[in-house]
């Protein structure tokens, strides 16, 4: 009788050889399915519970079930369609610019140069700099009495004539949030890119030029195409990360209010709990989305 057959057998009281290996494995991954349903699961499982509920201030009181109550008030809030508004412009600005600058940057240090490795380090402070300095020093660039911005601005370029505030102004906050993020994380997508330019064969520009292409047909035929699914999903991963960003607008301003820093003052400003539940499970909602449309993408690779 073969191994393989004898290994089947199962004697009175006991378990097979696969029996055994398969409550070993289940056991392995125990932790992790334990680790996962006590920081995932239950909270979004609590806040879905919260988001049907009115949540009294005082811990002593139990929440009172209030149905769809909490959905009906956010989609008929003005406050919401503009936090979500000003968190989709912010993101598809901040995602587009850190990907072209990515791109730029890349282009330009795919060759040969005298200082090009610390050149390349260089690039990557924006990205590895703790954050909080970094939203500091931009307080203080934009800072409309002492920052260099506004005076450059205003007294060298004289394009205002009054006292610039870009940060505590509505109109300007936006903007300046967008270059802040891109300008942080465009060193992500300089990564990814380059990374795949160095991989894209010299052959291949080689015989462009041999059929008589410029530089702009290279680029245009040879280098994006390359480069296609190395800029869709840098796209797709900054625009998940950007949808649900909090700290980075909410150290630089309190002017732009996107649906996470709206999430924020509804539970802790306003302590309406249950409104700030449903906020959360419509981000949750959509980074859903996101993500199951960033992995149809990657599976039709």
């Amino acid at each position: 009788m073969s191994t393989k057959t004898t290994s089947k057998l199962k004697p009175d009281g006991e378990y097979t050889i696969e029996q055994k290996e398969a409550i070993l494995g289940y056991l392995l991954i125990a932790p992790a399915i334990v680790l996962v349903a006590a920081v995932i699961l239950y909270p979004v499982a609590y806040n879905v519970y919260l988001s049907f509920n009115r949540v009294p201030i005082s811990p002593t009181e139990s929440p009172t079930w209030v149905g769809l109550s909490h959905y009906e008030t956010l989609f008929s809030s003005a406050a919401f369609w503009a936090a979500l508004k000003n968190t989709v412009v912010f993101t598809f600005f901040s995602d587009s610019l850190a990907t072209i600058g990515g791109l730029a940057v890349a282009l330009l240090f795919n060759r040969q140069f005298r200082g090009r490795r610390i050149a390349r380090g260089l690039m990557l402070l924006p990205y590895v700099a703790p954050l909080i300095a970094v939203a500091y020093i931009w307080q203080w660039l934009l800072d409309p009495l002492y920052g260099l911005v506004p005076f450059l601005l205003t007294n060298v370029l004289g394009w205002s004539s009054g006292q610039l505030d870009l940060l505590n102004n509505a109109k300007t906050a936006l903007p300046m949030v967008v270059l802040f993020d891109a300008w942080r994380y465009f060193p992500f997508a300089f990564l990814m890119i380059i990374a795949r330019l160095q991989a894209i064969p010299s052959d291949m520009y080689e015989a462009a030029k041999i059929d008589g292409a410029g530089r702009l047909a290279q680029f245009k035929d040879i280098t994006l195409t390359e480069l296609k699914y190395v800029l869709g999903t840098v796209f797709l991963l900054r625009w998940i990360w950007n949808f649900n960003k909090f700290a980075d607008i909410w150290l630089l301003t309190r002017q732009v209010q996107t649906l996470p820093i709206y999430a924020y003052q509804t539970a802790f400003a306003n302590y309406n709990q249950g409104q700030a539940a449903a906020i959360a499970m419509v981000l949750f909602l959509a980074l859903m989305g996101f993500v199951l449309m960033y992995v149809s993408w990657v599976l039709e690779w």
